[in-house]
């Protein structure tokens, strides 16, 4: 199976790829290179531009633009004005007065919800939470003691809700109410073994499978329901760090990489380290929801 460079855009840490069908665009975020990337496959048309805070992630919204979980907040964010405005007061932000913690990994579920896990980042252990932010704009704690929050997606039925704390190297499902927004039943789902890196973003296919991307491993894994690994495919740099099905008939894995703390010696065996990947792996995914908020 060929796995392809799309665009070699050197992000340090490329994350959040979020695809949206109806402008037919890509987007990603370089957190630390503070860059916002789109990439349109249709004509091979790449750009980026520059972000006035460190952007974990991002969601589509309903009302154009996108949602942003950033160091400071969570922001609306207009990329063709590059305006972003802030969703909650200063008063409401969870990250508010924390030190060396900001938000990580997000995605919107089905409900319009948005949601955002934080990143504890001298890896401190229960620094970080995963948080919800509703459609009345409200944000409130749902998973408390995380230290690396990631791997946030829904199953096609809406029941099951998986989630990763890196630092343990495990995956976790919860059953998930989609219309309260709320989980119970957390349970391990997956553990990633030794010389596998750890989990980072994930992504669900049409059939129901988790693809989760091993950061530090080199390797994109594909879990089934029960959490079998059905797959493990070999990436060409060792810092996979995100995924998401997109394009025509959402039929390619989108992936992103990065190439932070790479030696000399790394970065020359991988020089496409921090591109974004197009892969062809059999099987479609889902539709991205948008913030409704």
């Amino acid at each position: 199976m060929a796995v392809v460079a799309a665009v070699e855009a050197g992000n340090i840490l490329g994350e959040s790829p979020v695809w949206d069908s109806q402008s037919g665009l890509l987007w990603w975020v370089d957190i630390h290179g503070r860059k916002l990337h789109c990439y349109d496959p249709a004509t091979a048309r790449h750009a980026s531009l520059p972000l006035p805070e460190q952007v974990g992630s991002i969601g589509l919204r309903e009302r154009d633009g996108l949602i942003a979980a950033t160091r400071l907040g969570f922001r609306f964010f207009d990329p063709a004005s590059g305006q972003m405005t802030p969703v909650t007061t200063p008063g409401d932000d969870p990250l508010a007065g924390l030190a060396d913690v900001r938000f990580n990994d997000g995605r919107c579920d089905r409900h319009g919800r948005f949601w955002a896990g934080s990143v504890q980042e001298k890896r401190v252990p229960g620094g970080a939470a995963l948080y919800r932010l509703g459609l009345d704009r409200r944000c409130e704690l749902m998973v408390p003691n995380v230290t690396v929050s990631n791997g946030l997606a829904w199953s096609p039925d809406d029941r099951t809700m998986y989630f990763a704390d890196s630092h343990e190297r495990t995956i976790y499902a919860f059953d998930f109410d989609a219309a309260a927004g709320t989980m119970s039943r957390r349970r391990a789902f997956a553990t990633y073994r030794a010389g596998d890196g750890i989990p980072d973003g994930a992504t669900v296919d049409a059939e129901g499978y988790l693809w989760s991307a091993g950061i530090g491993g080199g390797r994109l894994f594909r879990f089934a329901p029960d959490g079998r690994l059905d797959r493990e495919l070999v990436m060409p740099v060792t810092q996979p760090t995100s995924c998401t099905f997109g394009g025509p008939g959402l039929a390619t894995l989108y992936v992103t990489s990065a190439a932070m703390r790479l030696s000399d010696a790394e970065r020359e065996r991988q020089p496409l380290a921090g591109a974004l990947f197009a892969l062809d792996v059999g099987v479609r995914g889902l539709e991205e929801p948008r913030y409704q908020g």
